[in-house]
């Protein structure tokens, strides 16, 4: 209301209200300050109290922190130190197990170490040498490897390279766990062996292993068996099988590759793997594929000693996987033991898996450990529980490992003891077996509670159980030889015999001129006195020259006697040599008796059983297991007929097909697939004519196994001799021969006991005319016994041996029936053009046999065969024609009876008194007797040669002693020959001209005799720098080495070299006298006399003697031939005024003739054109005067000779 009326009343009024209440509220407030400033005044002296308080409390609580932290430091204190107590106790306890654990481990630990500390500071030698040895020695024999590798130590050594002085590769590279395991897959445990194993593993180039034995492809088999694929280069799924394995890193094994690899394996086998992006790939035919790094491929082969290119060898890892004796020895000692005692073959088997899971744990366990030491390295061990945990549970089963071990050991000790027992047949078994392996080279019991007993009818069973099995599949020739390669390897194993002496009988020794001179050149041959004196090299014969001039005599009358093997030795020399030293003294005296001495020698060491060797049994062979039922039947001169033998109980029912190239091949694989289903016989014959199909009659055969084959499947083969037949085949089949037989009689047999004459209906197809045609037969079949035995006789019997056989007179005796029927009177004519030009002069090649063939055939097919009773065959008249026109009647005049067997004539036994005799003489062949002799020392001969060829052209294992040898023969030689003839001079003095074509002949000798004598130089100097170490050895310089070793003309030199067959010692004298000769008329002008046996060329003088007479008289030269007059040496001591005079000519089986008698350079007679058209061994034709007719000395191979063999 005031403040309506009036704005300044209502501020007073607003003043005084304002005014009152400040006045009430005073008089409430301000007792109230005066008691609240004696409040503030109390709370002052109050908080003064409680501040000084506090300070005493802090002061308190500081020193109460304090004895706590201290507290709480010796409580931790005090924990720390119970724990390292506790820690020290554990560490006391963890130490006392690992020192008592591992303590005992101390001494060998530190043995370890040492031989650590030397093998590192011996590593970079080792590491070089393994290298090498991996590199370069695969392919060679195990004495060769451990000869260059002592070689390379040394080197190493006089170079201060540090490696171990007895290197082995196996214990530088190898495990010796992994080894073990080898050796149970299959591996050999000889040191050679494993060596190979430790070279397929570290090898940078796929192994190509020379496994003829199998050894490798059965370790890969079982090593390699998970996911393993098999194949071979024939097999048409090869590549598809490699690309999948390739990709997905599965091992791949080439079985039984030859000599050439397919092309398509180039880049496979040289690892040309590149990147595509980040995968590795390989181009392999045609695909490009992913190249898995676990991929592996190993390659075999059967090849005994296959030859390859450098193409290949370079791509490969070649190496020689061929079983050695030592480790064959182990093989067939757990053989033996196995049947003999195979409780402890058991024993020992379980043995050797024990003790290499014993060594695999041991192994494994060991390096556990050292992983552990190393992984706590720069740590206290003690104080890792796990560590000491593993450490000390290792320690148990070390020992446990160990314990069990230590059992084996003995027990294995125990158990060799026993198995020693048997070693001896073990060693002569392996000793068989090494006599064989090269026999391809020469042409491809009761029981006995006495151990001792028991051994030697086990050794004596084995052997003539093996020698029966292999003379079944050996020629005639070889089944001597075969017997004495095991006699005298039997005893050198034996140390009975000396192998220095068993080479020297092969060879005579090596030696160029003897300067001792001959005592009695009235007797004894030059030849013989030089192998004497070489034989008195040997200690044991030291004092044989002097005693043999001394007991000269008595030295004659063994020369002189037809059997000098049965007489004594003059003086000490009966009691003081062996046996096979016997041998060798005959050998210098009577070489044309090796053949029987050797047949002695074998029956008084091996017995009279191994002289003669068992005849065929065809039953026994048909019982031959399937696993074994491939039969390889070589048949190199007699058809097979089927059946095989009339002494089979029963044959199968059989299929035969004659396979010819490119025809029958499928025929044959079904024929083959149904009989392997329905149990039949299978004959394929001529398996020599489809070569192209072999490869695939090969992967028949290995396909066939005991479950997918008929167990009376028999499979037969007929082949002539050929390097194209699968090795795999003939490694796996029963090989046999079939030859004719021996001696005339024995052919006559076999031609009557075979068809056609076997069949009634032929030998009786004559009728009225049958005597006629019988006579006439059997007269052609001594004639076709006579041929085939002539070849006993070598170059004087045919100049090239010809194949005749059964189907040459089959057809021959089916043309002189239908002759006989056809004809009235009997065409002989035509029968001796049909018989002698085409039958058997089909297969002859040479102009002198033919002609000596025609001979012959004339004895046996004319009119006095029909028309003389009781023919004589013969000079001497044992062989006449039979008078009987009765098939049983011919046969018992032959000398055999027949018995009658299920409607079948089988032989029922020899008489003793044949009318035909069981040998025959020289002149039944139109011979001189003395022909024996020569057939004897060829004998003897071709008997030395093939054993040389199952001794090999390698090193000797006298390492040292061949060095030197060949060494002082390559000395010897090149100090005899003379400097090269000047061939510059020479054309200056003796120039081209027309009158005298002599000096063409001279200067072309000259020129053809330079390179032989460089060839020669070269080559001996070539391996004299090999032997220094300062050549490689090549191939060519190899079989050099060997033929020096042995005495022969060597290959590098007789393919430069004039013909000849002269042994190595007469060569070179043979060729310093002909370059003498040269050197001679080129000093003093042409000879009035030549050596025609000089020349080099011999056709090229014989030329020019006939163009200086036609230029003379200006005549044609086509127009003229030789006359030849036979003259005493003193008529031609001046040149004659035409023609030329010639010596050095050697008469060989005869007299003269004035029909045509041929020259040879050789005794061989046989050659081939050369690029001059010329034989590189005949010569010409020389007609000499004779007083008995031309068919006497055709029939006694009558020739002249530029040089005789000696």
């Amino acid at each position: 209301m005031l403040a309506k009326a009036s704005s300044a009343a209502e501020g007073l009024c607003r003043w005084v209200l304002a005014m009152e209440i400040y006045d009430r509220t005073a008089k409430v407030v301000a007792p109230k300050k005066a008691k609240l400033e004696e409040a503030e005044q109390q709370l002052a002296v109050i908080m003064e109290l409680l501040n000084a308080k506090r300070s005493e409390l802090a002061a308190l609580e500081d020193k109460l922190a304090v004895l706590k932290r201290d507290c709480d430091e010796s409580i931790q204190k005090k924990k720390d130190l119970e724990a390292q107590a506790r820690l020290c106790e554990i560490n006391l306890q963890r130490a006392e197990k690992l020192i008592g654990g591992l303590g005992g481990e101390k001494i060998r630990w530190a043995d370890e170490a040492k031989n650590l500390k030397i093998k590192f500071e011996n590593l970079p030698g080792d590491v070089l040498l393994a290298s090498g040895v991996i590199a370069y020695l695969g392919p060679y024999t195990s004495y060769y490897r451990s000869i260059c590798i002592t070689d390379w130590v040394k080197f190493c050594m006089n170079h201060r390279i540090p490696c171990t002085q007895n290197f082995s590769l196996s214990e530088t590279l190898g495990n010796p766990v992994k080894i073990q395991f080898w050796n149970l897959n299959g591996l050999p445990r000889d040191a050679f062996s494993v060596d190979n194993g430790v070279i397929v593993e570290f090898g940078k180039r796929w192994p190509l292993m020379i496994d003829p034995q199998g050894q490798a492809r059965k370790w890969i088999k079982n090593m390699e068996k998970e996911n393993l694929s098999i194949v071979k280069l024939s097999d048409a799924d090869l590549l598809r099988t490699l690309e999948n394995s390739v990709q997905f890193g599965w091992p791949v094994l080439l079985e039984d590759v030859g000599e050439e690899l397919d092309p398509s394996l180039e880049p496979l086998l040289l690892r040309k793997v590149f990147k595509h992006g980040t995968i590795d790939m390989v181009q392999l035919g045609d695909s490009t594929i992913e190249f898995n790094k676990d991929f592996r491929l190993y390659i075999t082969t059967k090849l005994r000693n296959p030859h390859y290119l450098p193409e290949i060898s370079t791509k490969v890892s070649l190496l020689n996987f061929m079983i050695t004796p030592e480790g064959l020895e182990d093989q067939l000692l757990g053989i033996v033991v196995a049947q003999e005692r195979p409780d402890l073959e058991e024993a020992r088997q379980q043995l050797i898996v024990q003790t290499a899971a014993n060594k695999k744990s041991l192994q494994e366990l060991e390096d556990k450990i050292l992983f552990t030491l190393a992984q706590s390295e720069g740590s206290n061990i003690l104080e890792n529980e796990e560590a000491t945990e593993v450490l000390d549970s290792s320690k148990f089963l070390v020992d446990d490992i160990k314990a069990k071990q230590k059992v084996a050991d003995e027990t294995t000790v125990n158990i060799n003891q026993s198995r020693e027992s048997y070693k001896s047949v073990a060693q002569r078994s392996s000793v068989l077996f090494f006599s064989i392996t090269d026999l391809p080279n020469v042409d491809p019991i009761e029981k006995s509670d006495d151990l001792s007993e028991r051994l030697e009818h086990l050794n004596e069973y084995f052997t003539y159980n093996l020698y029966c099995n292999i003379c079944r599949s050996l020629f005639e020739k070889d089944k001597l030889l075969f017997s004495f390669i095991l006699c005298c390897n039997l005893l050198i194993s034996e140390k009975m015999l000396e192998k220095n002496e068993f080479k020297f009988f092969l060879t005579g020794g090596v030696g160029l001129e003897n300067t001792i001179p001959n005592p009695d050149p009235s007797w004894l041959l030059d030849k013989s006195w030089d192998e004497i004196c070489r034989l008195a090299d040997f200690k044991i014969f030291k004092r044989l020259k002097e005693e043999f001039i001394s007991h000269s005599d008595n030295w004659k009358h063994i020369y002189d006697s037809k059997e000098p093997q049965n007489l004594m030795f003059p003086g000490k020399w009966e009691d003081s040599l062996t046996e096979f030293q016997r041998l060798l003294v005959l050998r210098c005296l009577r070489a044309d008796k090796i053949v029987p001495m050797v047949m002695k020698f074998v029956e008084d060491n091996l017995g009279r059983e191994f002289v003669l060797p068992p005849p065929f049994d065809y039953p026994r062979v048909t019982m031959i297991p399937v696993r074994q039922s491939r039969c390889f039947l070589s048949c190199p001169q007699v058809p097979i007929q089927w059946p095989p033998c009339s002494s089979l109980p029963k044959i199968m029912d059989l299929v035969a097909i004659n396979l010819e190239p490119y025809h029958w091949g499928p025929v044959a694989e079904t024929m083959i697939k149904n009989a392997r289903r329905d149990g039949t016989w299978v004959a394929l014959q001529n398996c020599h004519l489809a070569v192209s199909w072999m490869p695939q009659l090969e992967k028949i055969c290995n396909e066939m196994t005991p479950d997918s084959t008929h167990e009376n499947f028999r499979l037969w083969l007929t082949s002539y001799p050929s390097p194209k037949f699968p090795v795999s085949v003939l490694q796996n089949g029963v090989k046999m021969t079939n030859e004719p037989p021996t001696g005339l009689k024995q052919n006559l047999l076999q031609s009557f006991l075979s068809t056609p004459i076997s069949d009634q209906a032929f030998f009786n197809g004559c009728g009225d005319k049958n005597q006629i045609f019988q006579r006439l037969m059997f007269s052609l079949c001594f004639f076709h016994a006579l041929i085939q035995e002539r070849k006993q006789f070598g170059p004087i019997g045919w100049n090239i041996p010809y194949g005749f056989n059964e189907s040459d007179l089959r057809i021959s005796l089916q043309q002189l029936q239908m002759f006989v029927n056809e004809y009235q009177e009997v065409p002989f004519e035509a029968i001796t053009y049909m018989t002698g030009e085409c039958n058997y002069g089909g297969r002859v090649t040479d102009d002198w046999d033919r002609r000596c063939l025609l001979t012959l055939l004339a004895d046996f097919c004319n009119s006095s065969i029909i028309e003389e009773e009781g023919y004589s065959l013969s000079p001497d008249g044992k062989y006449t024609v039979p008078e009987t026109d009765s098939y049983e009647e011919i046969l018992e005049f032959i000398g055999i009876i027949l018995a009658q067997k299920e409607s079948v004539l089988i032989p029922k036994f020899f008489f003793d008194f044949q009318n035909l005799p069981s040998s025959q003489h020289p002149g039944v062949f139109g011979m001189h007797e003395n022909v024996d002799i020569t057939r004897e020392l060829q004998e003897s001969r071709r008997l030395l040669d093939s054993i040389l060829l199952t001794e090999g052209t390698g090193t000797s294992k006298d390492g040292g002693t061949t060095d030197q040898q060949l060494t002082d023969v390559a000395t010897d030689i090149l100090a005899k020959l003379p400097p090269s003839f000047d061939m510059e001079e020479a054309s200056i003095k003796y120039p081209v001209n027309y009158n005298e074509s002599m000096n063409t002949v001279l200067v072309q000798e000259m020129e053809r005799f330079n390179k032989l004598l460089h060839t020669i130089r070269y080559s001996l100097q070539q391996l004299q720098a090999v032997v220094k170490g300062l050549v490689v050895m090549s191939s060519d310089l190899e079989a050099l080495a060997g033929s020096l070793l042995i005495g022969r003309l060597p290959a590098m030199w007789a393919a430069v070299s004039y013909p000849s067959l002269k042994p190595l010692g007469s060569y070179i004298n043979d060729f310093i006298q002909r370059l003498n000769f040269l050197q001679k008329w080129y000093d003093e002008g042409k000879p009035s006399v030549f050596w025609l046996s000089g020349f080099y060329f011999t056709q090229a003088f014989l030329t020019g003697a006939m163009q200086n007479y036609a230029r003379k008289y200006k005549i044609p030269i086509d127009q003229l031939a030789f006359e030849y007059e036979v003259l005493q040496f003193d008529e031609s001591d001046s040149a004659p005024e035409d023609g030329v005079y010639v010596n050095g000519l050697f008469l060989d089986g005869a007299k003269w003739d004035r029909e045509r008698s041929p020259l040879y350079k050789t005794s061989e007679r046989r050659g081939t054109l050369s690029t001059t058209g010329h034989s590189t061994n005949y010569v010409l034709h020389f007609l000499l005067p004779t007083d008995k007719p031309p068919q006497h000395w055709i029939k006694r191979g009558t020739a002249l000779l530029c040089q005789l063999d000696d």
